[in-house]
């Protein structure tokens, strides 16, 4: 099944294998991997199992990261969308982590934002999602800026992978009295 979902300025639809040259610039910058645990990748093989992982997502678990296309121009955006979370994250297990990632040309102009408002509409009211989480970075102004923005509630900070980390949650009932 391919999603596709449209806002005034994106088209965001199910990764492809031919997303490659995208997918490569972005996880390639280290300046996007800041606050990701500093680990660009090094090569576009790096970056087909990425997109091979990311797809198997949507047969496993019936959904994944997102692709964001720029509907003027086609672009190829960054990520955004759910991921369904099957391993221990700071004691949560089996739940739906809302991401993004943007290509830093991107950055600064509210396409995360966007994306996001898009996604979660599509989650809650489209695939019954009851609730969903984040998480962030606690250096990550901009991250923790937008999930503050779409209604999450910080609910702690714990520890990822050596760097602290804002854990947040919105439920469905929260998201929909704001819209």
């Amino acid at each position: 099944m391919e999603i596709a979902i449209e806002t005034a300025r994106l088209l965001i639809r199910e990764l492809r294998p031919t997303d490659v040259e995208g997918m490569f610039d972005l996880d390639s910058n280290p300046e996007v991997h800041q606050y990701l645990g500093k680990h660009p990748v090094q090569s576009r093989e790096e970056t087909l199992g990425v997109i091979d992982f990311i797809r198997q997502q949507y047969i496993d678990n019936g959904i994944g990261r997102w692709v964001m296309i720029d509907k003027e121009t086609n672009d190829f955006i960054g990520w955004t969308g759910f991921k369904y979370v099957t391993d221990l994250t700071n004691n949560h297990i089996n739940y739906y982590d809302l991401g993004y990632r943007l290509r830093q040309k991107y950055w600064g102009k509210g396409i995360a934002t966007e994306a996001a408002i898009a996604c979660l509409e599509y989650g809650f009211n489209q695939l019954g999602f009851q609730e969903v989480f984040a998480m962030a970075d606690c250096e990550n102004d901009g991250s923790n800026k937008i999930l503050a923005k779409l209604g999450f509630s910080r609910i702690e900070t714990f520890d990822l992978d050596g760097e602290p980390h804002h854990w947040y949650h919105l439920d469905k009932s929260e998201f929909q009295n704001k819209e």
